[in-house]
């Protein structure tokens, strides 16, 4: 059987009160158990003082010297408060007893050397007996004196506790669930409107958000991450329309210009030097599209989680004389020069492969974006093992920073889209950087170049 949030609560509730409850009741009736007893034996203790104020020793015989203490009216009735007496000797023998026994006798128990207190029946009565060793002033026993009174109305009172406990603790279950079952559908009645609200969330409607309980609690915490949750949901929605749009705007693009280059050469025939020069742009075209396809491949794949990393000690100085042997001819074409402050002992735990990626990346982005002429420089840190890619371009309006890592983001002013590039490289960088984690970040200022920090972990 399914319960409900709020069942549950009050069912587990109703266990633990259930458990405290039978533990309450349960030292209640044992108090009141031992107090009722306790009273009868402290009578019974009073008895036995006033019943050894009449004897007398002689040797080691017991002798009654006050018969009149013997002969009270409650030691000769049976039916109202009777107080039964009986004494004998340390062999057992009969002395004395008082009449309301009759033909009766308690027990003998040689053993006993100490006050001993116990329940028993007596002509159908129910008795306390304490049975206490007579004692001579030297401390030797001589005999054995028995009282036995009723404890007929301390057993009613306990039967009624014991009949008032049991009628009290369903009832009291009873009372105890339907306050839970009220309190807990109270106090889930806020988690019933969250449901409401999260319910009202949809593709087509992501600005939808939760209204805050008054109170500062768990509930309200929840219905702040919830929000929070959501916000991240429809800056998610809004990223990807404007990543589709901008991705449908930079493949229509080539697209356009590749479609208008093949009209031109289709309307009347022309020499083939024509031809050729328009075949290269609609090549130059495809590359760009193709660019394009590849890093939305591997943003994609990067994204998704689809790839594993197999990380080894990796040589910067290596990496670093490799990309540049790459990135030679964009360093001729735009004259600049790329300077590696790198020592061979600078070595950090990556996965080379996509370790090239993100460094190539970098320097890339430097060679489009750096002043043509000027200088890159590559520099490491041993102390704070950190790499620093600069250029000494135009650098970046402040504004843009926060968003240079968007897919397809491009800065104005220097970074139009008149440069090539298909807007994805730094998204690349960034995620990379995340699976590899390692710490990046960007510092620029307007005329003096743009630099990117990486912070390696301690190998």
């Amino acid at each position: 059987m399914k319960l409900r949030f709020r069942e549950r609560i009050a069912l587990y509730n109703l266990v633990a009160a259930a458990v405290i409850t039978s533990l309450v009741f349960l030292v209640v009736y044992e108090v009141v158990f031992r107090t009722a007893f306790s009273h009868l034996d402290q009578d019974l203790r009073t008895e036995h003082d006033e019943v050894i104020q009449s004897l007398a020793f002689e040797g080691d015989s017991i002798v009654i010297a006050k018969m009149s203490e013997w002969e009270e009216q409650e030691h000769q009735q049976e039916e109202v408060n009777p107080t039964f007496l009986q004494l004998v000797d340390n062999q057992g023998r009969l002395l004395f007893r008082s009449s309301n026994l009759l033909a009766d006798r308690f027990s003998f128990d040689p053993n006993i050397v100490a006050p001993h207190f116990f329940n028993t029946i007596l002509k159908d009565q129910l008795v306390r007996l304490g049975q206490f060793p007579v004692k001579d002033k030297k401390g030797k026993i001589l005999g054995q004196l028995s009282i036995g009174i009723s404890r007929a109305e301390s057993t009613v009172i306990l039967k009624n506790l014991r009949t008032t406990l049991y009628v009290a603790f369903p009832l009291t279950l009873l009372v105890l669930y339907l306050a839970v079952s009220f309190a807990a559908a109270k106090s889930i009645a806020p988690v019933q409107e969250l449901i409401q609200g999260t319910a009202a969330v949809s593709e087509m409607n992501t600005s939808v958000r939760l209204p805050l309980p008054p109170h500062e609690d768990e509930v309200q915490q929840l219905a702040k991450a919830i929000n929070d949750l959501l916000q991240r949901i429809e800056n998610g929605f809004k990223r990807e329309k404007q990543f589709t749009s901008d991705a449908s705007h930079e493949l229509r693009t080539p697209l356009a210009a590749i479609r208008g280059t093949l009209e031109i050469l289709i309307r009347k025939p022309r020499e083939s030097t024509h031809y050729e020069e328009k075949i290269i742009q609609v090549i130059q075209e495809v590359d760009k599209m193709h660019l394009l396809l590849d890093r939305l491949l591997q943003l994609a794949r990067l994204e998704s989680g689809a790839v594993s990393l197999e990380k080894e000690p990796v040589e910067l100085a290596g990496v670093f004389q490799i990309l540049k042997t790459k990135n030679q001819p964009g360093l001729a074409a735009r004259k600049m020069d790329l300077h590696l402050e790198i020592p061979p002992a600078a070595v950090v735990m990556a996965d080379r492969t996509f370790l090239e990626i993100l460094l190539n990346n970098l320097l890339g982005n430097a060679l489009k974006y750096g002043s043509e002429g000027g200088n890159i420089r590559c520099t490491w840190d041993e102390t704070s093992r950190s790499l620093t890619i600069a250029d000494d371009g135009p650098g970046i309006p402040a504004e843009h920073l926060p968003h240079l890592f968007n897919r397809l983001y491009r800065a104005d002013a220097s970074r139009s889209s008149q440069v090539p590039g298909s807007g994805l490289g730094l998204s690349i960088v960034q995620k990379i950087a995340h699976l590899e984690q390692i710490e990046i970040s960007v510092e620029s200022e307007e005329g003096k170049g743009t630099s990117f920090t990486l912070r390696f972990p301690k190998v």
